[in-house]
């Protein structure tokens, strides 16, 4: 059973509500009758019922057993407002229903927030900033994070790593070049997901051009830092650095270049990129020299399960999202 199968398994074994807030688009009708299909989530389409329906005929997809949660009824965002309300105080009333009254990706959020469904899943008429943004205002960040991130899990075919041919990265999407605060955030949140996501015991690599003082400039200092912030917030994470790649993952290199005890030298399941530049290359170069496939990018950080999509994703793909959006929120309850 490869990686997919097995997360679309765990999905369907306890189906959670997924808001979809692009309710009208083809794509995402198609996922979301996918996912009833396969009995992978229990899609909730937020907008107007009167547009979502007239989208659903037009592209002959069967609504059947999907919900539709009515985001323009003035009543009802009234009271999901004042619902709000009660767990944030940090926006004005009218500030709310202005901005549910605009977008539905507002109004999903607001239910995610309030627990009345699992997930949101956005990005097709909306970018990722946009989605980032409502997340981090709306449903808020974890504790102890400072920034949303992303996180991706390569299948490199012929990889013998710790976990088989599977290997979690990030960030290779979001932070751009992230200081050491956020940098020690990207890696608690995938430490998280990981664990989450596939049920690993995380151990975490803190990317550089340096193994273990190697090398002496501020881009390594950077990454030091950064690991100090984590062993300081989460002393029982199995994170450590710095680390070149092939230190990190190859327990032949690490016994070398390591002349210490390490618990995550040679057999990380999860690699932290310094930077954007490093995160956008080294997938690139895995893909295309290691033929591997990437899952994701997977937004987090945030205090419940907040997913964006490519506008170019196909509808597998969205389906594939949804069910790691699932499984994750499964593990949140």
């Amino acid at each position: 059973m490869d990686i997919m199968e097995k997360i679309y398994a765990q999905a369907a074994a306890d189906p959670q509500r997924v808001a979809f807030p692009e309710a009208t688009e083809e794509k995402i009708l198609l996922a979301g009758r996918e996912c009833v299909d396969k009995g992978l989530v229990k899609p909730v389409l937020v907008g107007d019922p009167a547009a979502i329906k007239a989208a659903a005929e037009s592209f002959s997809i069967s609504l059947d057993g999907m919900e539709i949660y009515d985001a323009v009824d003035e009543e009802k965002l009234n009271e999901l407002v004042q619902e709000y309300l009660q767990i944030n105080d940090m926006f004005s009333e009218k500030s709310l229903k202005r901005k549910g009254a605009k977008d539905p990706m507002f109004v999903a959020d607001y239910l995610l927030a309030l627990g009345k469904v699992d997930a949101s899943f956005a990005g097709l008429t909306h970018t990722t900033g946009d989605v980032i943004a409502a997340g981090a205002a709306y449903v808020g960040l974890q504790d102890g994070i400072t920034t949303p991130s992303s996180i991706g899990i390569f299948k490199i075919p012929g990889y013998e790593g710790s976990e088989g041919e599977l290997l979690g990265f990030g960030d290779s999407a979001v932070c751009v070049n992230p200081g050491p605060e956020e940098l020690a955030s990207i890696a608690m949140s995938a430490c998280e997901t990981v664990s989450s996501l596939l049920g690993w015991e995380p151990r975490c690599a803190m990317l550089s051009y340096s193994t273990d003082g190697s090398a002496e400039s501020p881009l390594v200092e950077k990454v030091r830092e950064a690991l100090r912030i984590v062993k300081e917030k989460k002393p029982d994470l199995k994170i450590d650095g710095e680390f070149q790649l092939d230190a990190a993952i190859n327990p032949a290199v690490a016994a070398k270049k390591v002349k210490r005890e390490s618990a995550v030298a040679g057999k990380a399941n999860i690699i932290i990129w310094p930077d954007i530049n490093v995160g956008n290359i080294g997938v690139k170069l895995v893909q295309t020299f290691g033929r591997a496939d990437a899952y994701g990018p997977l937004l987090q950080g945030f205090k419940k399960i907040v997913c964006d999509c490519s506008r170019g994703a196909p509808v597998s793909e969205l389906v594939g999202n949804i069910a790691m959006a699932a499984v994750r929120a499964q593990k949140l309850k």
